[in-house]
């Protein structure tokens, strides 16, 4: 199995509320993924970060397999919520993929 693990930062000039309106729309949207993925097991997202923290939100997701992770990465469902949630809002993306 394969974890898939994002950290983004968003941008600079979003304000607190519209801060919080994305997280939610990308957790909703990711999430949203479940069940609609092949060789997807698993999809959090993780919108409530200590004040301690220096990202804004993460995605742990779990994958059958490195292939089934590339299949998730160029899927149209996930093309289409990373395209509309997550890309116009984020300024880092730190990514961690590892078998387990």
């Amino acid at each position: 199995m394969v974890k898939h693990i994002i950290l983004w930062t968003l941008k600079d000039e979003l304000s607190a509320e519209e801060k919080e309106q994305v997280k939610r729309g990308i957790k909703e949207g990711l999430e949203g993924l479940a069940g609609k993925i092949p060789g997807m097991i698993d999809i959090k997202v993780n919108i409530n970060g200590l004040a301690s923290s220096n990202a804004d939100l993460m995605l742990d997701s779990t994958f059958e397999s490195e292939e089934a992770l590339k299949g998730y990465a160029v899927h149209p469902e996930h093309v289409a919520v990373a395209d509309g949630k997550v890309r116009p809002y984020t300024k880092i993306r730190s990514c961690l993929d590892f078998e387990i």
